[in-house]
């Protein structure tokens, strides 16, 4: 049994309605089923899979997600519109597929979308610190500005000192 790369997993991830999903085909592939069997049984048991778990995708949402993926050509997959499962949906597939294949699988997928979120979560804290250090300096732009407002005439203030005095004197001198 050829074991699933996390890089083959990540590449079958998509967004759709802004949830991270996996497409019903490539689940299928990768639990070494044939799509329509993952369907059937997801109908089977369609009690446990609500719509924050899997759903069908609109037409619109299809064509999207084909320019996301760029690979599928016309033709070549279902006329019908894919079910997308989101990690939760993975996770109950787990107990709908029953086969050695599918446990480890989606074993895998489970862990990676852990991965993915704790990922994002370290990133929303680095976010968070770059948003309060924005708010700190809107506060205090237009003081910045005043500052180098100030700077600007002072410069232009000593220009004009060191021209005058760079300038030679006309007329009568007097002597010391």
């Amino acid at each position: 049994m050829k074991i699933t790369s996390q890089g083959e997993i990540i590449s079958k991830i998509y967004i759709v309605r802004g949830d991270k999903v996996m497409i019903d085909s490539d689940l299928a592939e990768l639990y070494d089923v044939e799509t329509k069997y993952l369907k059937r049984q997801v109908r089977r048991n369609i009690d446990r899979f609500p719509d924050d778990f899997m759903f069908e995708i609109t037409k619109e949402e299809y064509a999207d997600l084909r320019s996301q993926i760029g690979t599928l050509k016309q033709g070549q997959h279902s006329k019908y519109p894919p079910m997308v499962f989101t990690e939760q949906g993975v996770a109950q597939l787990s107990g709908v597929i029953n086969s050695e294949r599918a446990i480890k699988v989606n074993i895998q997928i489970i862990r990676l979308f852990t991965k993915m979120r704790m990922l994002l979560m370290s990133q929303k804290g680095l976010i968070l610190k770059v948003e309060k250090i924005e708010q700190e300096l809107k506060g205090q732009s237009s003081e910045i500005q005043v500052l180098f407002e100030y700077i600007k005439k002072l410069i232009e203030v000593k220009e004009q000192q060191d021209e005058q005095e760079s300038r030679k004197r006309i007329g009568y001198k007097r002597d010391k």
